[in-house]
């Protein structure tokens, strides 16, 4: 299994919801450098959390705080 981890800076404000199950859920972007050959490019991953994670990055994360988040990749 591939594992990746990225450190960067959230783009926007988390979006959180309640769904109608009554699960929370949070969507928010990072924002990250890509090295290659001498160039910088920058690349934005979209990150979804479900249920009580949910929660804290909807209460303690904000627009440009700097974030880290390691998962498999695809």
């Amino acid at each position: 299994m591939n594992r990746v981890m990225l450190t960067g800076r959230l783009t926007r404000d988390p979006e959180l919801r309640s769904l109608p199950s009554g699960k929370t859920v949070t969507n928010f972007s990072v924002a990250t450098n890509e090295y290659r050959k001498g160039e910088v490019s920058a690349e934005f991953d979209a990150v979804v959390r479900w249920e009580r994670l949910a929660g804290s990055c909807g209460r303690w994360l904000g627009r440009g705080r700097m974030v880290s988040r390691e998962g498999g990749l695809g």
